[in-house]
Order: C-alpha cells, then structure tokens, then sequence
C-alpha cells in the first residue's frame, strides 16, 4: 500500500497540533503540523511513543528529562510515563504509537 500523506485528512487534535494520521494493525503514525507557542500538556497513555522533529524545534519534556529537540532528532516515550512540550518555532514531527490510536481514528 502506498499513501500520499497530503491527501490524508487534517485533524486538529489539541489547539495548534494538526496531524494526518496512518494506522495499521499494530501502530499508528503522526504527521504533526504544530504552530509556534502551541502546548502539549502533561498527559499519558498505554501506548509506546516515538517523537522525531522534522522541522522546526520543539521542547519535550519525557518523566523529569527536558529535552530540546531539533531535526533529526527523536526521542523515545516509554508507556505511562507522563510527558508534554511546547513549540518553540513552527514544527513539523512524526510520531509513532503502538498499540493503534483508535482514539486519532
């Protein structure tokens, strides 16, 4: 199977995050536009979570570690573990998440 990611559907899941979103039958992937100042409060999930900046800068904080994160970077999320962040320029990130995201369906 073969997507154009532009053709997938916006949805803005959290003010300034906008991602597309891919699903198979054991992860999900995020392509994240996010606007500059935009928050990603404090949360957790079940699901194992990779973030990789692919443009732009991005401050993740991960448990107690705060980490600036620029292009080629990615950082690991173990599940459970409460992290969030903030854009500190226009960004663009890709996420993984296994188990699925029925929630970003």
């Amino acid at each position: 199977m073969k997507i154009d990611i532009s053709s997938l559907p916006t949805k803005e899941i959290i003010k300034g995050f906008h991602g597309r979103f891919v699903h198979t039958e054991n992860l999900t992937i995020g392509f994240w536009e996010i606007e500059q100042d935009a928050i990603l409060p404090t949360h957790t999930h079940i699901h194992e979570q990779t973030t990789q900046v692919l443009e732009g800068e991005f401050e993740l904080v991960v448990g107690e570690e705060t980490f600036h994160c620029l292009p080629g970077s990615i950082c690991v999320i173990p599940s459970n573990i409460p992290h969030g962040g903030r854009a500190l320029t226009n960004c663009k990130i890709m996420d993984t998440f296994s188990p699925v995201r029925e929630d970003y369906k």
